[in-house]
């Protein structure tokens, strides 16, 4: 089980992962991330980090691995099919490559998770794919 959704920006990797790895910044996610709240004395790249998206998804940054240009977080609650209630163990992962013959980046946001009640794919995808569209709007 899990979500999984890529698309290819027009920057370099390391321009797009020194957006991404800042877990307490979304500002390039208007208008799906209308609002970001920090949680806790974490910084934005420390594991342990948290943050509240539109005063509804609960998340903790889990790692960051800036040589592989990756980070993992968990959706601790949320609304819907994403709230404790419903799915536990969720994990979502984002990772950034180089396109080599373009120089532009490869981005990867994938997600599973170890039980749910159901819907959780068809709650996230969507919402993954504007992220990654509202992504590629920053850098077009």
């Amino acid at each position: 089980m899990g979500c999984y959704n890529t698309c290819v920006v027009a920057a370099t990797a390391d321009e797009v992962w020194a957006i991404l790895r800042n877990f307490h910044d979304l500002s390039w996610a208007e208008p799906v991330i209308i609002s970001l709240e920090v949680v806790g004395q974490q910084g934005s790249s420390t594991p342990g980090a948290g943050r509240v998206l539109n005063g509804a998804f609960h998340e903790t940054l889990k790692s960051v691995d800036d040589e592989n240009r990756t980070l993992t977080y968990s959706i601790d609650d949320g609304p819907d099919a994403v709230s404790k209630d419903n799915v536990q163990g969720y994990v979502g992962k984002v990772q950034v490559r180089p396109v080599t013959d373009s120089d532009e980046a490869f981005v990867e946001w994938s997600s599973s998770w170890a039980e749910s009640g159901g819907g959780v794919a068809e709650f996230c995808n969507p919402i993954y794919r504007a992220l990654l569209d509202a992504l590629k709007l920053h850098h077009a």
